[in-house]
């Protein structure tokens, strides 16, 4: 979602921005997790990685670069100026007014469940690589996704549906799920139609 911060009020409440740690982010996760008082999430997978002839399981940011702050608009631009300012917020500018890329709680709660479950397999995407208008709405009850929405949907290249949790415009990530697990929240009519 693009949001304005127009005036102070807005900019003293918290949300999900979307950031981007120009050169590192690495250094970024570091000065973050020193800050005293910012939230936030890099999504990480593992990879395969030969150094020196040895091959190694590392631990890797999925999108180089991308970082998500939960805080004010106000606190992250001080911890900017005093302790990191290669961290950048993710603007577009429309019409002469400079928008904000802002992740909503539900959307950015879900999306860290569904990527830090290690024991659970996990594909990430880039927006142009799933399309998702044809699935259901749904909600997983039980299990280590409990109260977790997405979109059931069949990604190209596997053999049963998954679980698709969406950041518009960033990323998706596509979970395997257990049918027994599964509330359809609402049914897609172009899916409906095409089954008739």
């Amino acid at each position: 979602m693009l949001k304005a911060l127009n005036t102070d009020s807005e900019k003293n409440v918290k949300h999900w921005f979307v950031m981007r740690a120009y050169k590192n982010e690495k250094t970024a996760e570091e000065k973050l997790c020193g800050s005293g008082g910012l939230e936030y999430f890099i999504p990480k997978h593992y990879v395969l990685r030969t150094y020196h002839g040895v091959k190694t399981r590392r631990l890797v940011p999925v999108i180089p670069n991308l970082v998500f702050v939960n805080s004010t608009h106000v606190k992250i631009t001080d911890f900017k100026k005093t302790q990191y300012n290669l961290l950048q917020f993710v603007t577009w500018e429309i019409e002469g007014e400079r928008k904000y890329m802002i992740v909503s709680d539900k959307e950015m709660k879900d999306f860290i469940k569904a990527t830090t479950q290690n024991e659970m397999k996990t594909d990430f995407y880039k927006p142009e690589e799933i399309n998702l208008k044809y699935g259901d709405r749904i909600r997983i009850h039980g299990g280590i996704l409990d109260g977790v929405e997405g979109v059931l949907a069949r990604v190209n290249g596997k053999r049963n549906k998954s679980l698709v949790i969406t950041l518009e415009g960033i990323m998706s990530v596509a979970v395997n799920v257990s049918p027994e697990f599964i509330e359809i929240l609402d049914r897609n009519e172009c899916q409906s139609q095409s089954e008739q």
